[in-house]
């Protein structure tokens, strides 16, 4: 029988003790051996959040199927067994084996969202691992990271041994032979990170130098060690080829996605100017159709789940999506399994697919117009006119749907309070739709509309890297304005608002385009007392803006100022194959309210091209 880590009083004094016992179905167990790498997988926020996670589950499965590699997974603690752990002095263990986590040879973190960096500072810190990269030993493991976050390490560098940029289907096998040979020759800690940082898409950041200007810009990037000017990210070509797990792992408790996920396709055509992963997961590119579905089969007989869930960033531009929705409509209505379709364009939501699913699926339908005015959605480049949107919504009430929700950005380049107001305009107009055109017979009810914003954050690697963000007050007076002009509504009964926080968003916008400053800012913000500051209930800012203080940071450096058009940014040394002039075109179009076509009808010419994989191979626009 297992050993577990955690004595029987302690789990019985935590919420949920089934977040720690490991063993769920489909777990990996192995018996390691002398020369077996340990790499432990780690998602740095609670055990529902990570086990709902696609990229987590990829990594695991394609490690596991190496004899030479037993992979395990790791989660925080949720602070009542933080307290616990901390008081009795109990090292942070692997779910598998129940092993210390600094026992491993690797510490793998997911990096998803930049709320989550005081957490990743408690997974060390339990583990007994040294918080700063600089203070390990060859008795530590590697601690390397990966995701989107990766794409601008800076500000979490010091933390770190490794980063990993791009996909991780591509360069770990290369990472873990390297580390055998290194380990079998005798090769120390710093030997092995300088040959590591020569394998494509891995990034050293203790072999780069970093240099600033007077007025606290980036000066330079200066490579040491042999390490490469740049680090090119690595991208999957051969997508149908890549490894899939076709058995997740089964929790104990409902995470908070309870579904099978079938990941459809990667990147995206569209180009929306705020979205950092339409560029960095460029190019797009598909997976078969008859796979696709022999998949679907297998991943619904070893889970039991009830419902399937389709994903890409843009499930509509899938190009065999109605064949692949009718093939699965049999086999889940005899399951009785849901289809879930997130990632819809409004425009492209086919009316027949629609009333395929509506037996299937009941629940409200979504869309992103992102912006109210079409002004607005032209600087975006959300290639969304007002007649797709109302004749999208049209069609979504012909096929039985009443209810809807709507995504908006409230803070945007250029945005006025007319384009504000246009949120409320747009969502009465919908409902004036859903009366006009819907006869009262045939109504499934009064329409819902629940319309929520989120507050612009720029991100790196899109053409807004270079806009400057609000403040608080501005960011709550625009949502202020929304929510008023909602009250006043015709239909204001039917319609209802919701807007972000937006101290977090602040933070947020800071940690996204910061540099290595920020390492003493958020290991300050740690000690203050933060964790867990992507959930409501235990986010402070005060103990941030403390930490700012503390450190001599200044926030607004970070999110209010103008950037110009030749700075150099904290990841300009990382290559996403998106090249920083075409980004910088697409930042002067925003400003004329200027549209770009997306890559299936015509090639930009963004760079993605060089990777001679996906949409950028097969179009005849290939640059």
């Amino acid at each position: 029988m297992r050993k577990l880590a955690l004595p029987h009083d302690v789990l019985m004094r935590v919420e949920k003790p089934a977040r720690y016992l490991g063993n769920e179905i489909n777990a990996v167990q192995k018996t390691p051996l002398d020369d077996t790498v340990r790499f432990c997988m780690c998602f740095p926020d609670v055990y529902e959040v990570g086990m709902s996670h696609l990229g987590l589950p990829i990594i695991y499965d394609m490690l596991n199927r190496r004899e030479d590699v037993w992979c395990e997974r790791v989660y925080s603690p949720w602070p009542d067994l933080d307290a616990i752990m901390r008081e009795r002095e109990i090292p942070l263990f692997a779910l598998e084996s129940q092993d210390p986590v600094r026992c491993f040879d690797f510490l793998g973190i997911t990096l998803q969202y930049e709320m989550c960096y005081t957490n990743i500072l408690q997974i060390l810190e339990l583990s007994g691992i040294p918080l700063f990269a600089a203070g390990r030993t060859d008795k530590d493991p590697i601690v390397i990271g990966g995701g989107p976050c990766a794409y601008n390490p800076e500000p979490i560098a010091d933390f770190f041994d490794l980063f990993y940029i791009g996909e991780g289907e591509v360069s770990y096998d290369e990472l873990i032979d390297l580390y055998k040979s290194c380990k079998v020759s005798g090769k120390k800690r710093e030997q092995f990170i300088k040959e590591a940082s020569k394998i494509p898409g891995i990034y050293a950041p203790s072999l780069y130098k970093v240099t600033y200007n007077e007025d606290g810009t980036v000066k330079s990037y200066e490579a040491t060690g042999g390490a490469p000017d740049k680090v090119r990210k690595v991208v999957v070509t051969d997508f149908a080829a890549a490894p899939y797990p076709e058995k997740p792992i089964i929790p104990y408790i409902k995470p908070v996605q309870d579904r099978v996920v079938l990941e459809i396709m990667r990147g995206c055509i569209r180009g929306c100017r705020f979205c950092q992963a339409g560029s960095v997961y460029k190019p797009q590119r598909e997976k078969d159709l008859e796979q696709m579905l022999a998949l679907a089969r297998r991943l619904l007989g070893t889970t039991g789940h009830e419902e399937i869930c389709l994903s890409s960033l843009s499930t509509s531009d899938y190009s065999r999506l109605e064949p692949l929705i009718r093939s699965l409509i049999e086999e889940c209505n005899r399951r009785k399994i849901n289809i879930s379709l997130p990632s819809l364009r409004i425009d492209e939501f086919s009316l027949d697919v629609m009333k395929l699913l509506l037996d299937v699926r009941k629940s409200s339908v979504t869309f992103a117009p992102e912006a109210g005015s079409q002004r607005l959605r032209n600087v975006i480049n959300k290639g969304l006119t007002e007649e797709e949107i109302l004749d999208g919504a049209g069609s979504a009430f012909e096929a039985g749907w009443n209810k809807v929700k709507l995504y908006f950005m409230v803070g945007q380049p250029t945005e006025t309070d007319e384009d504000l107001t246009a949120i409320v305009e747009l969502c009465e107009k919908i409902a004036k739709r859903y009366y006009e055109d819907i006869p009262k017979e045939k109504r499934n009810g009064k329409i819902q509309i629940n319309a929520s914003s989120s507050f612009f954050v720029p991100k790196p690697f899109t053409p807004f890297q270079w806009a400057s963000m609000q403040n608080e007050e501005e960011y709550l007076r625009r949502a202020y304005l929304v929510k008023d002009s909602f009250r006043i509504t015709l239909n204001h009964k039917s319609l209802h608002y919701q807007y972000n926080d937006a101290k977090t968003s602040i933070l947020e916008g800071v940690l996204a385009r910061g540099d290595r400053r920020l390492s003493q800012v958020i290991y300050q913000a740690y000690k203050n007392g933060a964790l867990f500051d992507a959930w409501t209930e235990y986010f402070d800012f005060e103990k941030w803006r403390a930490a700012f203080e503390e450190c001599g940071v200044d926030i607004a450096f970070y999110t209010e100022r103008k950037r110009s058009a030749d700075e150099v940014f904290p990841w300009d040394f990382i290559d996403v194959g998106v090249t920083k002039k075409f980004l910088l075109s697409e930042w002067e179009k925003a400003g004329l309210a200027v549209t770009t076509e997306n890559c299936r009808r015509e090639c930009a010419g963004c760079g993605a091209a060089r990777f001679k994989g996906g949409i950028c191979f097969e179009s005849k626009n290939q640059i």
